[in-house]
């Protein structure tokens, strides 16, 4: 009796640090995902665009580099530049991770850079679009490495049983972290005045307020989350992640359906991160809304991609994730063809062009991280998902740089986000020719009633 209430109790130990762990791990959400919500998707394209806009010649174009840009385009360019920087970076943090078993010190690393940068837009005014554009670049590519590092923790601290769970968790963390400080962001935004700020100050403090929340917020996972010595270490340089990354998709050669997955999950995301980086640029520079329109709306967004999310998950028990998501995708295609069509100055039709992206938005990201692990082989989850990670935050550059070239051509937004739809097409194509109940077989697991 003595030695099982000895591992009663340990158990019950390990459980309470496993929960302590876990809940640390959800702040990590909770701060960065006001970068995404308050500087990414509000704030920063408009008031760039802005800063650029005043910088340009009579023309209407700066020259970063020597580089003749359309003020209306450099926005868009330094996210796509943002992505790129990424993409080179992720695959070696990871590396350098998996080979030193020293995750925390990198996370720190890459959150304070982010926070650090986000925090000095607060000195964005006047011509500096420059610094602005470096800026951005800086703390985009900040945060989808500290990501990966995140999400890297999530086998270690919750059994397979309980992964689901925890994960949805830190999502809705950082849905309402994003919610939180809109609603503050508005309150300052609409009444600047009354707090003795001009507009663009009240901007730049919404800017700098997202760099010291993310920093702040960053202590606390810091302080629960503890790195676990990987049973020997590697002399390997940090190249080794590129290394292993093209192992990966050497060995998804042999599973070719779940690499045409990835590929279509790679062309409709990054238009669906590119809807989600350039609406408010759409909404303020072709519609003339106002901030505070934008802000409301961004708000709807995070609410209904939470209803959204479940009510798609609701359809794909009875049709099947696969055709919720090319439903999902015909909905985003419609949503941008309406927005194509959107009178200016009309903030109710706005809303409803919100409406239907948070609809769509939560669900198709959902179950497609759900749909792509069933196409995993079984023992090689964390390898597969770092090149799934790779295709959800790493390319994600050719949106923003079609939309930039589109609005550079033309010097239409209109025409800019219809040339999004390409995306959704495309991957509703190469989606709908995978064959999932053969991929599922393939890779060793289980067919599901509906998939």
């Amino acid at each position: 009796m003595g030695s099982d209430t000895v591992r009663t109790g340990q158990a019950a130990d390990e459980t309470a640090e496993r929960r302590r762990e876990q809940r640390g791990w959800y702040f990590y959400d909770w701060a960065c995902s006001v970068y995404s919500t308050s500087v990414l998707t509000v704030f920063l394209g408009p008031y760039l665009t802005a800063v650029a806009e005043s910088a340009a010649d009579a023309d209407g174009f700066v020259h970063p580099l020597g580089i003749p840009v359309r003020a209306g385009s450099f926005f868009a360019y330094c996210v796509s530049a943002s992505v790129i920087v990424a993409i080179v970076l992720m695959p070696v943090a990871g590396a350098a991770a998996d080979r030193t078993g020293r995750k925390k010190p990198l996370l720190a690393a890459a959150a304070y850079v982010g926070a650090g940068a986000t925090t000095g837009l607060f000195f964005l005014d006047g011509h500096r679009y420059l610094l602005g554009g470096f800026l951005l670049v800086v703390a985009n590519a900040s945060v989808a490495v500290s990501m990966v590092l995140y999400n890297s923790y999530l086998p270690q601290i919750a059994p397979p049983e309980e992964r689901d769970a925890v994960s949805s968790r830190g999502w809705a963390f950082g849905y309402a972290a994003g919610s939180l400080v809109l609603l503050a962001n508005l309150a300052l935004f609409t009444a600047h005045d009354s707090f003795g700020v001009s507009e663009a100050m009240a901007v730049r403090i919404c800017l700098a307020s997202a760099g010291l929340w993310w920093g702040l917020f960053t202590l606390v996972p810091l302080k629960r989350l503890r790195d676990r010595r990987t049973a020997g270490t590697s002399t390997a340089p940090p190249v080794h992640g590129w290394r292993q990354l093209a192992s990966t998709v050497r060995d998804m050669r042999g599973k070719p359906f779940t690499l045409a997955f990835l590929l279509a999950y790679l062309v409709y995301n990054d238009g669906i991160q590119t809807v989600i980086s350039q609406a408010s640029v759409y909404g303020s520079r072709e519609l003339g809304l106002s901030q505070s329109t934008l802000i409301t709306a961004v708000l709807m967004v995070q609410v209904l991609a939470v209803a959204g999310a479940l009510g798609m998950g609701r359809l794909a028990r009875t049709y099947g994730a696969k055709r919720t998501i090319l439903g999902s995708l015909v909905a985003w295609t419609a949503t941008l063809a309406a927005g194509y069509f959107l009178p200016a100055g009309a903030p109710v039709w706005f809303f409803v062009l919100a409406a239907g992206i948070g609809l769509v938005l939560g669900g198709s990201q959902a179950l497609s991280r759900s749909l792509f692990s069933h196409l995993v082989p079984p023992g090689k989850e964390a390898e597969y998902f770092s090149a799934y990670e790779m295709s959800d935050r790493g390319m994600s550059w050719l949106g923003p740089l079609l939309f930039g070239i589109t609005y550079q051509l033309t010097g239409s937004y209109r025409d800019a986000i219809v040339s999004l739809v390409a995306f959704f097409v495309i991957g509703f194509v190469l989606l709908a020719r995978v064959p999932v109940r053969r991929a599922i077989i393939d890779a060793g697991n289980p067919v599901p009633d509906r998939i």
